[in-house]
């Protein structure tokens, strides 16, 4: 049995991948509730030997004792992110002769540079889970080759799973709301390797030709939200719950993800299932399942605003939805796919 640890409860993109994993491997739904707190609806009569658990609860010394009490009846650690909790369950593990996996949604000390918010104390947790991890997932053949290359010390237990695609939500997230045909919305907030800042310059510039465009921009507060909720045409809506995002790419004509380091969100994907047109840099991590993209779909330089102006012009004109739509692959993009993937990985860890 998998023990899977790590956030699945704050409406983070990270979290909403730990989420997909539990849902799909207990075969239980995680239903959210005031305060955007989730909880746990036990299937009746759930037949089979159980595939994975997760640590249900919040708070830290019942986590401890919840902790103490699974990983002994675990054949293997699934750990979702970094964290202190995390590298707990590692540490307890290990006291019960059980091997680690951890999930990479990220490079926590490089994002943190770019987005000028260092932190010693995450970087030195991301360090020790990459030291004491068994085997390390990237979440995309991309970041894949990213870490191998920067941490060639560990690139011997480096692999990748890369992540899914929930196709229910094209029906769940059906809307009748009218859609602005000139409405942008971008996602990761005031992070400055989002680089949003360069969007707005752009939107600036097609509005100064004649275009109505307002830009939305989602996500939490950074180094760079004061400059772009300064532009007029912004609507800054801050952190908002997945619900929520999930109306606003209904709501807008095109997803524009301009980042320079992006291992794979799940933002794009979201967006493109939403029928959104999709215009994203060619570093995210998310083109490692959206197939056979043209000119007019990529960014190729996230600091070139002409390029990104004249790239926006064209979806404003035209759409790339349905061409890329089509191009995915239903069946090896899902998360029933994906959780397979997974366990095929962790068969060599388990005890």
């Amino acid at each position: 049995m998998i023990l899977i640890v790590g956030d699945y409860y704050s409406g983070t993109g990270p979290a909403l991948v730990t989420r997909y994993y539990i849902e799909t491997l207990t075969g239980e739904r995680l239903q959210e509730h005031g305060g955007g707190v989730t909880f746990r609806r036990k299937n009746a009569g759930r037949a089979g030997k159980q595939r994975a658990d997760y640590i249900v609860s919040s708070g830290k010394a019942a986590r401890f004792f919840e902790l103490i009490f699974k990983i002994p009846r675990a054949s293997v650690l699934f750990l979702s992110g970094h964290s202190r909790q995390n590298i707990l369950a590692m540490k307890i593990g290990r006291l019960f002769g059980k091997k680690a996996a951890y999930l990479m949604h990220g490079a926590v000390e490089y994002e943190n540079g770019i987005n000028h918010v260092e932190d010693l104390n995450m970087a030195k947790d991301e360090r020790r889970m990459m030291e004491m991890a068994d085997l390390i997932l990237a979440v995309s053949r991309q970041f894949e080759g990213w870490l191998k290359e920067n941490y060639p010390q560990y690139a011997s237990k480096i692999s990748h799973v890369t992540n899914g695609i929930d196709w229910d939500m094209i029906r769940e997230n059906a809307s009748s709301e009218e859609r602005d045909p000139e409405g942008i919305i971008s996602v990761g907030g005031g992070m400055p390797r989002k680089r949003i800042i360069n969007v707005c310059l752009a939107v600036e510039k097609l509005n100064a030709k004649g275009h109505d465009i307002t830009l939305t921009v989602a996500g939490d507060k950074g180094a760079d939200s004061e400059k772009i909720s300064s532009y007029p045409f912004v609507r800054d809506l801050g952190l908002i719950s997945h619900d929520e995002l999930m109306k606003e790419y209904h709501r807008n004509r095109i997803f524009v993800q301009n980042s320079v380091f992006e291992t794979f969100g799940l933002a794009p994907i979201e967006a493109l299932l939403s029928y959104a047109e999709v215009l994203i840099s060619k570093k995210c991590g998310a083109l490692s399942v959206i197939k056979k993209t043209e000119d007019m779909d990529i960014i190729n330089d996230p600091e070139d605003i002409d390029e990104i102006a004249s790239k926006i012009e064209k979806l404003l004109a035209e759409e790339n939805h349905t061409r890329l739509l089509v191009e995915l692959d239903k069946e090896n993009t899902s998360w029933k796919k994906r959780a397979s993937e997974l366990e095929n990985l962790l068969k060599p860890l388990c005890s």
